[in-house]
């Protein structure tokens, strides 16, 4: 049984990684800051799920779960370096999983605050706490956002990913570059997980998935950008959390024939790895929407709509290094995924 602090732990991944640890035996403690960027009726939902009381929750204060013995919950944010690091001290956490994070990159364009509170100083913090109480492993979450104006299909790890479109990407672009700092100068393992368009019950409400649900249901129309000219890697969150456990379970040891003359981006020396976590199955916009409708049961009104400005037109990952390094590659079905959701959705939402 390993201790793992899991920080996102109220969010969307963080909530089905922490359930999965512990069916398995692990100890988790979950962190998390409760912000209000979407629905807190939903981030409550989660805790509530796992065993986590809402009227427990105070502030820097650690709360048992009701369901799981080995479930604890903390609300805490990551840019508060004194109490992060008392929590560390004391609990001695084998492993971490950094899942907290500003996340969005449309919000990215309004609020660029927030990203370099939580995603660069919150994660250096994260950085520090496990360097200095000998975490055996750093695992977090990067995106596929990094991949920016990369236009080589599929997204790899060993391509170069130097030109991101939004703060958001760059934020989540500088996490890999300071967790190499970090391998390197300390030995510290850190290993980034590429998500790619993470989707399933329990999801975000700023998601399309979840947007396109809610409006199909209230006969309100639905927005398709790039005039339904895109497409996206859809990767189904149990899936996405498979990966994540065996990339925790083993820490990278550093690559023997890395050279500085001709570096491969996705690994080093150093322990230090990143991984795409995708279902290497991208789909176009307007099959996902009918595979939302037929699992509705109803038509969507559809608004056409220009490029959002930070968007990409295509992701489509790479796995061949979880497959080698691991042996895992994501395989969900959209219609089973998608179908999932909408079954979560009609049970939490009355619908």
């Amino acid at each position: 049984m390993a201790k793992i602090l899991v920080t996102g732990t109220a969010g969307f991944i963080g909530f089905h990684l922490s359930n999965q640890l512990l069916q398995r035996g692990d100890e988790v403690v979950g962190l998390d800051s409760i912000n209000d960027y979407y629905d807190l009726k939903v981030k409550y939902g989660r805790l509530g799920y796992a065993g986590i009381d809402q009227e427990k929750i105070r502030y820097n204060s650690l709360v048992q779960s009701s369901k799981h013995r080995n479930y604890r919950f903390v609300q805490l944010q990551l840019e508060d370096t004194d109490s992060l690091d008392k929590l560390f001290q004391r609990e001695k956490f084998d492993s971490v999983v950094n899942l907290a994070a500003q996340a969005g990159v449309r919000y990215s364009l309004e609020n660029p605050r927030a990203y370099i509170d939580s995603n660069i100083i919150g994660f250096t913090n994260i950085l520090e706490a496990c360097r200095h109480n000998n975490v055996g492993h750093l695992s977090y979450a990067s995106s596929s956002s990094v991949y920016g104006l990369n236009e080589t299909m599929p997204f790899s790890v060993h391509h170069n990913v130097d030109h991101p479109i939004s703060l958001y990407a760059a934020s989540k672009k500088s996490n890999e570059l300071m967790a190499h700092t970090y391998s390197h100068l300390f030995g510290l393992p850190t290993t980034g997980l590429r998500f790619f368009t993470v989707y399933g019950p329990w999801g975000r409400p700023d998601m399309a998935l979840f947007l396109f649900t809610k409006a199909i249901l209230n006969g309100e129309p639905i927005n398709i950008f790039n005039n339904g000219m895109m497409s996206r890697d859809f990767t189904y969150v149990d899936d996405i959390v498979e990966g994540v456990i065996r990339v925790n379970d083993n820490p990278p040891t550093g690559n023997e024939q890395w050279s500085g003359k001709n570096p491969d981006p996705g690994s080093s020396k150093a322990p230090y790895l990143v991984y795409n976590i995708g279902n290497n199955s991208p789909v176009k916009l307007m099959d996902f929407v009918n595979t939302i409708e037929k699992c509705l049961g109803m038509k969507a009104e559809k608004n056409y709509m220009p490029m959002q400005a930070g968007d990409v037109v295509a992701t489509y990952a790479d796995v061949q290094d979880l497959i080698d390094n691991l042996g895992y590659k994501p395989n969900t079905s959209l219609e089973y995924g998608v179908g999932e959701f909408i079954k979560w959705y009609r049970e939490f939402y009355n619908k």
